[in-house]
């Protein structure tokens, strides 16, 4: 066996079997959990957490296990393309561990209150993460659509979790607009299977490797299942029922649905560099991803601007993480992309945290519950005397804690110095110019450029409104585990800091290793000259 190429069989070794997890993990304590009575929330709620905790351990190992190559988990040992194949490769490990960290954080956040508001909560989110993990490992665009589908169903749960006019009206747009792209999935690959007989990605690839029979309809099919995953990564003009959905949810669904938008993403750029990266169909869709991309940071730095709350601000900044990505994708360079990556990671992370700290701070302006305080000190007029000038501001321990985390959130989303939004944009830059610097590269640098102004000057706005502006309202209220929810979103974008130049030599592995598809074929197909034919 290559060291490089590590298959799951009878005769391995247990970590071998470490793929699967992810997915066979939490549908099985999901469905252990739609067993247990609604009134036993602690049970469910520990449940949850040494699941998610379990994900994030084995994410983890999966990310030092693959640097070499990628792991192939083949289900009943059944050889591909007949059988159904996991792959864990430098791209979906890192995916995975990226799905676990906002996992754990949500799910925390949601103990102080959430995961009380309605039933069927813990379940659902486990429902989520599994779908989102099958997403990420599967080697078929079948079982691809079967996980899209899991996952989409247990979003609508959580979307709708918590009731309430807004957020069932959001939430019923939401299921419409995703059952539409989920029609479009179904048709492309039933144009894919009937022109190439196969729905394995290895073996699609290597098909195309040589004459293919009818690369027009082929084409036809890929681009009909192009405009589904455009639909699930908010691109523009398909993307227009994210800010709205996302800012009616409850903020521990937003912020684990920041995943969502990724995996639509992920299949982008997996698909794009392993069947068109060579062959007969090479650079089909580039110009198309590239303006996509360009109008989707253009859409959501717009939305930004005219952004009047912190929920809806983030929203829109996911919109224009996801674009960057595309965009940098339909340029065709392999270093802008690595840094597109990089700097994915970071934004989908303090998108997250936007989404939590708007939770809070909005809340904050509930007297009711402003008295229920736990890290928060309860303001007082520092002075007694009415006629005295005041000359300052008491900030309570909760309101101080929060600007930290804002002040973070903004600098990462805007891409400034000193984190690891500024250190994205960076690679993004140098990447564009390590080259000729093409039309395309040139307004990919405008448009990050605009982008990061469009993102500051709103997000300040809204902070100083928010946060500095006198209030008659009580201050917020931050509870313990909501505290360790946001420290830890904000701990990993701290980190991503940190280190910076690890990361972003994982980022330039990952994409040589996706722009090299022989490597992927030989990993999931072996020798088989002849298979699927």
């Amino acid at each position: 066996m290559s060291p490089a190429i590590l298959t799951a069989s009878a005769d391995t070794a247990w970590s071998d079997h470490l793929v699967v997890l992810p997915v066979v993990l939490p549908i099985a304590v999901a469905g252990l959990m739609f067993l247990l009575d609604e009134r036993r929330r602690r049970l469910k709620a520990a449940l949850s957490l040494g699941t998610v905790l379990v994900l994030l351990g084995i994410a983890l190992v999966l990310v030092g296990r693959v640097e070499a190559g990628a792991q192939v988990y083949r289900l009943g040992n059944w050889a591909a393309p007949y059988g159904i194949v996991l792959v864990a490769d430098r791209l979906s490990a890192l995916m995975l561990a990226l799905a676990s960290v906002l996992g754990l954080c949500a799910l925390v956040f949601s103990f102080a209150r959430w995961g009380r508001a309605g039933p069927r909560f813990h379940g659902l989110f486990l429902l989520l993460l599994m779908g989102v993990n099958g997403a990420f490992l599967t080697g078929d665009l079948f079982n691809l659509f079967v996980f899209f589908e899991v996952m989409l169903a247990a979003s609508y749960g959580l979307v709708l979790h918590g009731s309430g006019e807004v957020r069932i009206r959001a939430g019923l747009g939401y299921i419409a607009v995703n059952l539409v792209a989920s029609l479009f999935f179904l048709v492309g690959v039933s144009l894919i299977y009937g022109t190439m007989g196969t729905l394995n990605m290895a073996d699609l690839a290597r098909r195309l490797a040589g004459p293919a029979t009818e690369p027009a309809l082929f084409e036809i099919g890929c681009a009909v299942l192009g405009i589904a995953f455009l639909i699930k990564c908010s691109a523009w003009p398909l993307g227009f029922w994210l800010p709205t959905t996302y800012a009616a949810a409850s903020a521990p669904a937003a912020a684990i649905l920041a995943i969502l938008s990724k995996v639509g993403i992920y299949v982008v750029v997996r698909l794009s560099l392993l069947l068109f990266g060579a062959g007969t169909s090479q650079g089909f869709g580039q110009t198309w991803l590239l303006a996509a991309g360009l109008a989707t940071m253009a859409y959501g730095t717009i939305g930004l601007l005219a952004a009047r709350d912190l929920t809806r601000a983030a929203g829109y900044a996911v919109m224009i993480s996801s674009g960057t990505v595309l965009a940098a994708l339909g340029t065709g360079g392999d270093r802008a992309l690595a840094g597109a990556l990089y700097y994915l990671l970071g934004s989908t992370l303090a998108a997250a945290a936007l989404f939590l700290l708007a939770e809070i701070l909005q809340r904050g302006r509930d007297p009711g519950e402003a008295r229920q305080a736990v890290f928060a000190d309860e303001y007082r007029d520092p002075f007694d005397d009415a006629d005295a000038t005041e000359i300052g501001r008491a900030f309570p321990a909760a309101v101080a804690i929060l600007g930290c985390g804002f002040v973070v959130c903004t600098l990462m989303l805007a891409g400034l110095p000193p984190l690891a939004g500024f250190v994205g944009k960076l690679a993004l830059f140098t990447g564009l110019a390590s080259g000729p610097i093409t039309a395309s590269a040139w307004a990919l640098i405008a448009a990050l450029t605009l982008s990061s102004f469009g993102t500051l000057m709103p997000l300040v706005r809204l902070g100083i409104l928010t946060l500095w502006v006198p209030s008659d309202d009580p201050p917020p209220v931050l509870h313990p585990t909501e505290f360790a929810a946001l420290a830890g979103l904000l701990a990993a974008c701290m980190a991503l800091a940190l280190w910076g130049g690890p990361a972003l030599a994982y980022a330039d592995e990952t994409v040589r290793w996706l722009a090299q598809p022989q490597a992927y074929i030989q990993a999931v197909l072996g020798n088989q000259e002849g298979a699927g034919s």
